[in-house]
């Protein structure tokens, strides 16, 4: 199996590139290594539009250079230059003919260092993509030999929250790592105002917690009898007053 990394011709070609490498060391894949640019348009009057062509057919060589010198000796990986008219779309040819499982994209340069940001290929390809987009965070940088040695999945104990940890124990046992379950309690500060205090809605939050600590248990009872199962497991419940708060605390 193969799994396609889509290599910008900036900054994040790095972190896309270290991301890649992470994973197919980890889960025993090839790299195909793509940059995607436009068809050349038809011969006009003048010479702008061949001249163009020409720059971006010299930055796509040049960053596919780059990307060889990056890639770590390990990982046998394959280097592409696919011509579409878009970037989703060339990667999304290239990873169809090539049989792919998985994209590997980096993040968006207007982003905060080590954390998530959507570029514009990047939102297109969540939405519409047949198979699963990995996203770096942006600068995500690793060692040489790094693996995978977690995969998390979120768990909220509503429908297909179940499906969605099978198929995380799959990834993390092929990967020869462990799963974690997590799950989120996210409770506002209660305003000043408030005329019976915090102790009701921190009774609703506790009690929330444990339900979802059943159901964590349940669908890990389910992850015990795969086949095929990660090399340890665990769950856990964030807490926070906000999304970041909770998830940081885990």
């Amino acid at each position: 199996m193969t799994l396609v990394v889509g290599l910008p011709r900036d900054e994040r070609a790095t972190a896309a590139i270290h991301l890649g490498g992470m994973l197919a060391r980890s889960l025993d894949e090839d790299i195909v290594v793509c940059t995607v640019v436009p068809p050349p348009w038809p011969p006009g009057m003048g010479r702008v539009d061949a001249e163009y062509q020409e720059y971006l057919d010299r930055s796509a060589t040049d960053a596919i250079d780059r990307a060889r010198a990056l890639m770590p000796a390990d990982c046998a990986a394959t280097f592409v230059v696919a011509g579409a008219r878009s970037t989703s779309a060339g990667l999304l040819e290239v990873a169809h003919g090539h049989g792919a499982r998985l994209l590997v994209l980096g993040s968006s340069t207007a982003g905060v260092l080590g954390r998530v940001a959507f570029g514009s290929v990047a939102d297109r390809l969540l939405h519409s993509s047949p198979l699963p987009v990995v996203l770096g965070p942006r600068g995500f940088r690793c060692r040489p030999d790094s693996r995978v040695r977690r995969v998390t999945a979120a768990f909220g104990a509503t429908e297909g929250s179940a499906e969605l940890v099978i198929a995380a124990a799959g990834v993390a046992a092929q990967a020869g790592a462990a799963l974690r379950v997590a799950s989120f309690a996210v409770r506002p500060r209660t305003p000043l105002t408030a005329g019976i205090g915090s102790r009701a809605e921190d009774a609703v939050t506790h009690g929330w917690a444990a339900d979802a600590e059943q159901a964590q248990h349940a669908v890990l009872g389910q992850v015990e009898r795969l086949p095929r199962r990660p090399s340890a497991i665990g769950s856990v419940v964030g807490y926070g007053t906000d999304w970041a708060g909770a998830i940081e605390e885990i």
